[in-house]
């Protein structure tokens, strides 16, 4: 049930040959990404679970689900870009559905991030499917 993007991304981890050049990617799209606000970086935003600093701020526009996404370590960024990738622009209804672990275990991600980051990023998808749950109800 991946989006499109999510689709292109994962065509695209086929084509990297080792997991450096995928953790290259990865980072890139976190470079790649608009800074989140200032305004929007409050405890209300933050994710709690992260070894790093994390501030997660989701949108409902016209039924679908958006956010936007920022953090102090470069790979914990690229993550969110991956995230929006897999969740941005869905119904907000579909966003609890979306097996997340199985989706990016397709990039390989499951076997090359260290037990912390695999924390944080359980923490950033259980954010964004508790906020999607939220608005749907």
């Amino acid at each position: 049930m991946a989006q499109d993007a999510f689709e292109e991304l994962v065509e695209t981890f086929e084509f990297l040959d080792d997991w450096e050049d995928r953790y290259r990617h990865v980072i890139d799209l976190g470079k790649a990404m608009d800074p989140l606000d200032e305004a929007l970086k409050v405890p209300a935003t933050k994710v709690d679970g992260c070894a790093s600093q994390v501030w997660l701020h989701s949108k409902i526009e016209d039924g679908q689900f958006t956010f936007e996404g920022e953090s102090d370590a470069m790979i914990v960024r690229g993550l969110i870009a991956v995230l929006k990738t897999l969740y941005s622009g869905l119904p907000v209804a579909s966003v609890g559905t979306v097996d997340a672990p199985a989706e990016l275990g397709r990039l390989g991600l499951n076997d090359h991030l260290s037990a912390q980051r695999s924390n944080g990023l359980r923490a950033m998808v259980e954010r964004i499917r508790e906020t999607a749950a939220a608005a749907a109800s």
